[in-house]
């Protein structure tokens, strides 16, 4: 893996039809910033081989929004990345980057927010960035380069515009 691609899932609604947070949906709002963030990074060049996808239905919405950016992508569905931790997501990420150039993981907080702000301090992210990254968004996704050591670069940080 020589890119890592961390996206929260969009903004979901605050209930589900079962009552469990697993099947929660994304918002109108969530899957509008889910596919402006998909296309921020495709027109940035930041597009994946593969994509890691927690199975709550929030992100697979979030990935449904934003794959059409990313049509060449593989996406793999991980039941283990269900509210992982942030070991846990890099972990998944350095498993299935043995064979790709750029891994994105779509998951959830707090695992992504953390494993973000670990990789932008340890990448050399300005620090106006890294306060600003500490409340890591829904539909929200960091971007870091991967050396052959497996230490990240800040590549980008991307989150959905709220003004309107």
């Amino acid at each position: 893996m020589d890119r890592l691609i961390l996206f929260r899932h969009g903004k979901a609604e605050p209930d589900s039809y079962s009552g469990d947070d697993f099947d929660r949906a994304l918002a109108p709002r969530g899957l509008a910033e889910s596919a402006a963030t998909g296309e921020a990074l495709a027109r940035a060049g930041f597009i994946p081989q593969v994509a890691l996808v927690s199975p709550a239905l929030r992100t697979r919405e979030t990935w449904a929004a934003a794959s059409a950016h990313f049509p060449q992508a593989e996406a793999d569905f991980d039941n283990d990345l269900y509210n992982a931790s942030s070991a846990e997501i890099r972990m998944a990420a350095d498993e299935a980057g043995a064979g790709a150039g750029a891994v994105m993981v779509v998951g959830h907080n707090p695992g992504m927010g953390e494993l973000s702000l670990r990789l932008m301090v340890e990448g050399g992210a300005p620090s106006d960035l890294i306060a600003r990254a500490r409340s890591f968004p829904t539909g929200g996704a960091a971007v870091f380069g991967i050396d052959s050591d497996g230490r990240a670069t800040f590549e980008g940080l991307y989150f959905p515009d709220r003004q309107s």
